[in-house]
């Protein structure tokens, strides 16, 4: 099968950490490397963002990047990147014409506009994965919400354009459904991880009970919450992976606001900043911490609880979204109501007090991961979605 992957601000191949590099970059490059394995031509077509940039790049794992040269060539925020997607449109659509595709799979609700103005062109269907919604969004975050005023009225069309929705959890099929999207035109399939690479190994143990935070450094992720935490946790450290290169650190705004909240806290030297880190380091992190502390405001998915299972690694996360699928409370982890950190405190302190618990939770997370979230199982899944849905056009292009 002849698969597009459209990712229009999440290229698999960034350094992850930064504003809009995270969950999203690993879902769409792992998910293509395994339907790539699987036998499928795989291209992603990302925007690009430099001027050097290579049109065309085969990943060691099978699937092609494709750099779409629309807007400027550099970074720029996701939130600003609606007025690029009638010309992203057209380029895929000229790219599908040249060389037609089976099925495309649009990542985020930008790429869903652009796939569907290309796709009603080349008559391939779409299908959709929004990773996060505008109305849940919207609701925590209110007017700090910096997404265009459009995108809650283009999420409810592309509910009714697409082909079917791939869902991440549970909770986000009861949002569409309250957008009206119909249930049997959405399928859950979670992000996966590599549990190869992600797994349990020994290293030497920390002079002190040490947490992780990893992911994109923005305020709804929590990590601010984490840090106001350590106050009730005296003896414990944090280290916070994720954010600009090491040696941009001090640039950073969101850097420079959590290091107040850690001075505000009296725990800025129980607070360990290392900035962005190459994917292949983030399980060594996890090796190394007795938890990891997941507590966003409201999370699509999560990809970091799974990879911390995978580790076997307890994790406390918040009770939003995908971690209400993923992480087991007494079992895997704890799950908190966001913006709590007198809560997380609590439920980490249980946990740094109990290693026979963590060992137990670590064990059962591990367990889980490679039962559930394996990405040849999530790409087998999806895979399913992908021949329902092209069954379905090849029926209609037939039918009289």
């Amino acid at each position: 099968m002849r698969i597009a992957m459209v990712s229009e601000h999440a290229n698999p191949l960034a350094l992850l950490g930064g504003a809009d590099a995270g969950g999203q970059n690993v879902h769409v490059g792992a998910l293509s490397a395994q339907l790539a394995e699987r036998g499928h031509d795989v291209t992603v077509y990302s925007r690009w963002t430099a001027p050097d940039v290579a049109e065309r790049v085969r990943t060691p794992e099978g699937y092609v990047v494709e750099h779409v040269p629309v807007g400027p060539p550099e970074d720029v925020p996701k939130d600003h990147l609606l007025p690029y997607m009638p010309a992203f449109a057209r380029y895929l659509e000229a790219r599908w014409r040249e060389h037609p595709v089976d099925v495309v799979h649009a990542h985020f609700w930008m790429s869903g506009v652009a796939s569907t103005r290309a796709a009603r062109h080349v008559d391939v269907p779409v299908v959709q994965t929004f990773h996060a919604l505008g109305t849940v969004k919207r609701r925590q975050q209110g007017d700090r919400d910096t997404s265009p005023p459009e995108r809650l009225g283009i999420e409810r069309r592309l509910c009714r354009q697409v082909d079917h929705v791939v869902a991440t959890c549970t909770d986000e099929v009861e949002e569409l459904g309250r957008m009206g999207l119909p249930a049997r035109r959405a399928t859950v399939v979670p992000c996966g991880v590599d549990t190869d690479l992600f797994r349990p190994y020994a290293v030497d143990p920390a002079p002190r009970p040490r947490l992780l935070s990893v992911g994109r450094l923005v305020e709804r992720k929590g990590v601010g919450n984490a840090i106001e935490a350590l106050a009730a946790l005296p003896d414990v450290d944090l280290v916070v992976a994720g954010g600009p290169e090491p040696t941009r650190l001090d640039e950073d705004p969101e850097i420079r606001r959590l290091r107040e909240v850690a001075h505000r806290c009296g725990v800025v030297d129980r607070v360990r900043f290392i900035g962005a880190v190459g994917r292949d380091d983030v399980p060594r992190l996890m090796n190394e911490a007795d938890v990891v502390v997941a507590v966003p405001w409201y999370e699509p998915f999560g990809i970091v609880p799974v990879e911390a299972m995978a580790c076997g690694r307890p994790i406390v996360g918040s009770a939003v979204g995908g971690l209400l699928d993923t992480v087991l409370p007494g079992l895997t982890g704890e799950l908190v109501p966001p913006r709590r950190p007198d809560l997380l405190a609590g439920a980490v302190r249980r946990l740094v007090e109990d290693p026979e618990r963590r060992a137990a939770y670590g064990r059962a997370g591990r367990d889980r991961a490679v039962a559930l979230y394996r990405w040849s199982c999530v790409a087998e899944r999806t895979e399913d979605v992908y021949a329902r849905v092209a069954a379905a056009a090849s029926r209609r292009a037939v039918a009289p």
